[in-house]
Order: C-alpha cells, then sequence, then structure tokens
C-alpha cells in the first residue's frame, strides 16, 4: 500500500490502475479509524480491483466552535489499518494541498439541509459537499463508498451526483454497531464511562420508533414525541429527533415510503448521531 500526499501524485497512481484495465473504489473519510470505515473498504475491496482510501480533516465542514481542533488524529494507526484492511492506496494531503488559496466558490446545498444536523450547524453540509465534489474530481472512482450513519450527508452527496451528473455510483454501507448498539464513531472516545453506559439507549429508542411505524402508526409527530419521552430520560440533551422522508429529507405529517428516523444527542464532551430507516406499511 502507497501513502500519497499530492493531488498529482494520486492521480498517477488512479491513471496507471485505470491504465491495467482495474476498476477504482473510492472511500473517502476523517481519519481515525474504526470499525465502520474498514467495513467500507472491505466493500469496495470486494467489488473493485484498486481501492483508494482518503484521509482529510476537512476544516470547510467544521463551525467556528466546534471540534476542528479536537478531532481525533492518529495517521499511523490509520495507515496500519487501511493496510491491513487491503487498500492499495491512502490518499492523505494537507489542507493546503486540498486549498491552497481561499476557495473562490463552494457548493451550495439548497435542498435536505435545513433539517436534522443542518439546522444547528448552517454551513456545515456546503462544506461537506465542496470537499466531496473536490475529491470525487481528484480521484475520479467507478464507485465512492459512505456509511449510512450519516445518513443526511449520505441523501445529500447522492442529490448532488445525480443534480451535477457525475459519473460515479454511490453506495451507502449499514452502520456498524458496537454489541450493545451504540453506532462507532471517532466521537465516542469522548464518552465517560457513565455516558458510555448510558448510549446504547439512542439506537434502543430508534427501535422503538421503527417499532411504532411497522406497526401501523403513520403520525410523524406522534412519533416524535415518543421519542423525545424516551430520550428525556438521559443524561445528555436532545439536539434533534425527526421523521422525514427518505432519500428527499422532507417533513411530511402523515408519512409514506421509505422514512428515515433520525437523532443527535449531546454528551458533554461528545454529540453523537444515529438513525434508522424503515418502510412504512401501513395506517393507524
Amino acid at each position: 500500500m502507497k501513502v500519497v500526499e499530492t493531488i498529482e501524485g494520486i492521480r498517477k497512481e488512479i491513471e496507471i490502475a485505470k491504465s491495467t484495465g482495474q476498476s477504482i473504489g473510492f472511500v473517502p473519510t476523517m481519519g481515525y479509524l474504526h470499525e465502520g470505515h474498514l467495513s467500507l473498504i472491505n466493500a469496495a475491496k470486494k467489488d473493485h480491483q484498486f481501492v483508494v482510501v482518503s484521509i482529510f480533516v476537512n476544516p470547510l465542514q467544521f463551525g467556528p466552535n466546534e471540534d476542528l481542533d479536537r478531532y481525533p488524529r492518529d495517521f499511523e494507526r490509520d495507515e496500519k489499518m487501511a493496510r491491513e484492511a487491503g487498500a492499495d492506496v491512502v490518499f492523505y494531503p494537507s489542507a493546503n494541498e486540498m486549498y491552497p488559496t481561499n476557495m473562490p466558490m463552494m457548493i451550495h446545498v439548497t435542498s435536505g439541509v435545513h433539517v436534522l444536523c443542518g439546522t444547528s450547524r448552517p454551513g456545515h453540509f456546503d462544506g461537506v459537499a465542496t470537499v466531496v465534489m473536490k475529491l470525487l474530481q481528484i480521484v475520479q472512482p467507478h464507485a465512492a463508498y459512505f456509511g449510512q450513519k450519516d445518513a443526511q450527508q449520505l441523501a445529500i452527496i447522492m442529490n448532488m451526483v445525480d443534480a451535477f451528473n457525475i459519473p460515479v455510483t454511490i453506495k451507502g454501507c449499514p452502520t456498524i454497531r458496537e454489541e450493545d448498539g451504540l453506532a462507532k464513531s471517532s466521537r465516542n472516545v469522548y464518552l465517560s464511562k457513565q455516558e458510555r453506559s448510558e448510549a446504547p439507549f439512542l439506537y434502543e429508542a430508534l427501535c422503538y420508533g421503527a417499532d411504532l411505524i411497522r406497526s401501523g402508526m403513520t403520525s410523524r409527530s406522534k412519533i416524535v414525541d415518543e421519542l423525545k419521552q424516551r430520550l428525556s430520560q438521559g443524561s445528555g440533551s436532545i439536539d434533534y429527533i425527526d421523521v422525514l422522508a427518505y432519500p428527499s429529507l422532507e417533513r411530511v405529517e402523515q408519512l409514506n415510503g421509505k422514512v428515515i428516523l433520525a437523532l443527535a444527542y449531546a454528551y458533554d464532551k461528545a454529540r453523537l448521531i444515529d438513525n434508522y430507516i424503515v418502510e412504512v406499511q401501513g395506517e393507524k
């Protein structure tokens, strides 16, 4: 496995791979890899002969009071994990390499952004869309792999690829969880011992909401109220809890078709997100 730090260098590696007929799978990450990231690499490896993993903590998607400086970083650990997972190249650019001058323009997301994480993180998804657009142009993969844990991000990226006719397939892969149900996340290291023992109740609440939908409840407001009541019993605070059409991320009162139950929950030093996607089966 090679580590490449420049745009010119990664383009050369991909040009060589494509010249020998290899298909390119791409896994963009912000590093501090965990089993969720490794599952994406494994999925890409299963589908493609040449797998590129990018590790870049993107400053454009962090607000002024967010944890850019505190975001966990351990490149030696990431490199070892990516190699063992079967990645062929790690693209590890600096911020100056990705953004050598002040960006003259950015992607501005206009749909699906004023809900969920977008409500409390203005500009976040503009930063996400901009860096993903840039990475897709640099790597030009046949397919790119994203985890469903960041389901709003996944939907926005899918919509962006459709809107700009980018010739890449976006693959959403299932959320990887701890044995007790907590979604794996780089931010879980910030949880105190007490918070970590409590945190699985977030996924339990989502499962409960999904069961309500499967039982025939289609009222968005009733489901949200039920979930708020459950989440209020924790020691942290609710950032949001909502039920939306997916992947359009539209808020409709009477649920129909595929919907997402999504939440963000804030502990002292960690903001956790999770979601559950389910099909509406009936009316009650």
